[in-house]
């Protein structure tokens, strides 16, 4: 003979789908309960449909009596079961040729037709011979640095003219568009050339302005649009940039264009410049070109005797290698 064990549906209604848990509880507290679980299984063949009430769902054979009686389940007579009951909703979906085109934000648009059109402006910023109109609460929901500036312990909320001395107009006017739109202007429309070198050197600037400002955003779009205009002209100084605003990703890529393309990138001005600047870099320089693969322009030969880059000898079989610039500070590196 055996335990039945049913459930049924009590309440009027609907079909109801449903998958079902039923744990005999050891009351002994070892934990060796009995389960009969259906939540493993799969939608399709799982949920078990109670059409009527008084419709059942179990087991017939659910367990045997004389074991029962004789068991950890049973205590003072009495059984402890916890029965989990799952219920499934059917949702049903249109069909997906019948689409609503939902347009984009534009919120950057409405923003920047505010920054155009000054409506309750109420800070202005004094740049060289340009004033620019803006609005404190933007400013400060965009930039740490304005918020501390405008509302911060020691920042002045009722002021209303700020001058800046240390930032040219044109950046400062991309860096208001980026705050207001979150986006970057077409850089050649502004300063009117179609030079990429104008380019580059407008967004070494603006990534300045950016991370003096806390604008990380903007920092990492001009990380990616300078990683994308580097040429043998510009890599010095924007590796300097890189190694001053510690741009981690720019630095590597910079170090490593520099390193291929050795030769030509020695004759810019601002290679020059990166020797007297930061001279630490050309160390790093030098760790990166012994770490390039193919290195056809430095040596022909692991077994060549040495040659010499920017007043470095660099010795290819093991030997120290040591700077003769007097302007470069002296490094010592195994290659």
């Amino acid at each position: 003979m055996y335990v039945s064990v049913f459930i049924a549906l009590a309440s009027e209604g609907t079909d109801v789908r449903a998958l079902f848990e039923l744990t005999l509880l050891d009351q002994s507290g070892k934990g060796k309960h009995k389960v009969h679980s259906h939540f493993d299984r799969a939608l399709e063949s799982g949920p078990y449909t109670l059409k009527y009430r008084g419709s059942m769902w179990g087991y017939k054979r659910f367990f045997r009596r004389t074991s029962l009686e004789t068991s950890d389940y049973l205590k003072d007579d009495c059984l402890a079961m916890h029965c989990t009951v799952g219920v499934v909703r059917t949702r049903v979906e249109g069909p997906k040729q019948y689409t609503i085109s939902v347009p984009p934000s534009d919120m950057g648009q409405n923003l920047k037709y505010l920054l155009e059109s000054e409506i309750g402006s109420d800070i202005t910023f004094q740049v060289g011979d340009e004033a620019f109109k803006a609005h404190k609460l933007i400013l400060a929901a965009r930039s740490p640095v304005f918020r501390a500036q405008f509302f911060g312990l020691i920042g002045d909320p009722n002021k209303e003219i700020v001058e800046l001395a240390d930032i040219e107009p044109s950046i400062f006017k991309v860096m208001l568009h980026f705050i207001y739109s979150d986006d970057l202007p077409d850089l050649h429309e502004i300063t009117g050339s179609t030079s990429m070198c104008t380019s580059t050197i407008m967004l070494q600037h603006l990534l300045a302005a950016a991370d003096r400002y806390g604008l990380d955003r903007l920092k990492q779009l001009c990380e990616a649009r300078l990683c994308e205009e580097v040429s043998a002209d510009t890599v010095a100084t924007t590796l300097s940039l890189a190694e001053q605003h510690h741009c981690l990703q720019l630095k590597a890529i910079c170090l490593k264009f520099a390193a291929t393309n050795l030769g030509v990138v020695m004759q810019s001005e601002g290679f020059r410049h990166l020797e007297l600047s930061c001279p630490s870099l050309l160390s790093e320089l030098l760790e990166t070109i012994a770490s390039v693969d193919e290195k056809p322009n430095l040596m022909s030969s692991k077994k060549r005797s040495g040659s010499s880059i920017f007043g470095i000898d660099l010795v290819a079989d093991g030997a120290a290698a040591e700077s003769v610039n007097p302007n470069v500070r002296r490094i010592r590196r195994r290659l």
